[in-house]
């Protein structure tokens, strides 16, 4: 496909699209609005009012979560693992978005049960939940994780980038092997109070051995296909493959250097090049930015498109299951997007294209919106029986895993 995609479609599968959208809108796992409202204006939501077209500036506002038939949001609470004080700048984030709630009562409902999804679903509201974006956001404590729960956090990411004491990340050295002991731990209290287990990001040590420990099913709230795009990002096959036992949901991402092997390349090469000039890959200081922009200039970026997203759901739905895939996106969490999946507007161009390639309105439905309100109500169901029977754990890193990593 081309970057004209959108506009060639034939208009019979957008008008399909668009209507199943109607009916089940999208669930989408993750979107990094609030940490992009932070770095930009400071939480200043006058300046970055998402009522109108902020095209501009962000992948996200109101009227393009319209256009794109988003029904319900998890929005990460993201704070970088390399911030002294996480825990304030994750409460700052979940602060955000209670003001961007306030701020947009006809629009973004807050939602914290599956039947709070409904429930706006039913009012034409988009369902506004949250997502911690890294195990460094509850400190090595267990009382804090129960306070983000109770702030209104339902899902947790084990790791970020980096690993941390108890978690190894996908995209650090292994550290703990998987999960410690407190790892484990974390992942029981977890499952007590009704939290989702969210396993992007994390080494794939750490998602078998989150599945071999979860009593409730897990998300992933925003990882793609390794077997179609070999990035430690993604899902390796063999965990796929469990996801029916566990009855969890991989919400495929569109991030282009997750998605297409040809940018995964570009990106190493890209990074490479920063290097052998001096830099670390991830400098932005104009010296750095002039030496990445020549080697782009001589090196074209490679482009993915809605069949390479469409790609990965395919092949994700072989070996998991239609009951067990979701969509998220990372929108305003990414600096490039596939063509044809521009910003929050463009999920109806990729239902369009499953809807082409043979996807029933039923699958379809269980992708956009039944799967990820089954898993969060399934988390409820489980979370309900812990608490009858066990207590809160107060159990610390240093009791379960030794001074060493306190």
């Amino acid at each position: 496909m081309t970057s004209s995609d959108s506009v060639s479609r034939d208009s019979a599968s957008l008008e399909a699209a668009r209507a199943l959208l109607a009916e089940f809108p999208v669930v989408d796992g993750h979107n990094d609005l609030p940490w992009a409202l932070r770095e930009q204006v400071r939480y200043d939501l006058g300046a970055r009012d998402i009522a109108g077209d902020q095209t501009a500036h962000l992948h996200t506002d109101i009227p393009r979560l319209r256009a794109g038939g988003v029904g319900a949001q998890f929005w990460s609470v993201y704070v970088r693992a390399d911030l002294p004080d996480a825990v304030p700048a994750t409460l700052e984030q979940i602060d955000c978005v209670s003001q961007l709630l306030a701020r947009h009562p006809e629009d973004l409902a807050p939602a914290l049960t599956a039947a709070d999804m409904e429930a706006a679903r039913a009012q034409g509201r988009i369902a506004s939940l949250m997502g911690a974006e890294g195990g460094h956001s509850i400190a090595n404590s267990l009382g804090t994780l129960r306070g983000l729960y109770e702030l209104g956090v339902r899902y947790l990411t084990l790791t970020h980038n980096y690993n941390v004491a108890w978690a190894d990340s996908a995209t650090d050295e292994p550290g703990v092997g998987g999960l410690s002991a407190f790892g484990r731990e974390v992942v029981r209290e977890m499952n007590r109070l009704g939290m989702l287990v969210d396993l992007s990001h994390v080494a794939a040590t750490t998602m078998r051995d989150a599945l071999d420990t979860t009593s409730a099913p897990v998300i992933f709230s925003h990882s793609s296909a390794r077997a179609v795009c070999d990035h430690p990002r993604n899902i390796p096959d063999d965990v796929l493959e469990r996801l029916p036992a566990n009855g969890g949901v991989a919400m495929v991402t569109f991030v282009p250097k997750f998605v297409l092997q040809a940018a995964v390349d570009w990106t190493n090469e890209a990074d490479d090049n920063m290097r052998a000039h001096g830099f670390h890959h991830l400098d932005t200081t104009a010296e750095a930015m002039k030496v990445h922009a020549d080697f782009e200039e001589a090196n074209p970026r490679p482009v993915a498109t809605v069949s390479t997203v469409a790609d990965h759901l395919d092949h994700m739905r072989a070996v998991a299951g239609i009951d067990h895939l979701g969509i998220g996106g990372d929108y305003d969490g990414t600096a490039f997007t596939p063509d044809g999946l521009r910003d929050v507007s463009g999920y109806p161009n990729l239902i369009a294209e499953l809807h082409d390639r043979g996807w029933s309105r039923t699958d379809l439905a269980k992708l956009t919106w039944q799967n990820a309100v089954r898993v969060l109500g399934a988390a409820e169901d489980t979370a309900r029986e812990l608490r009858a029977t066990t207590a809160p754990s107060n159990a610390t890193l240093e009791s379960l895993d030794g001074s060493g990593n306190g």
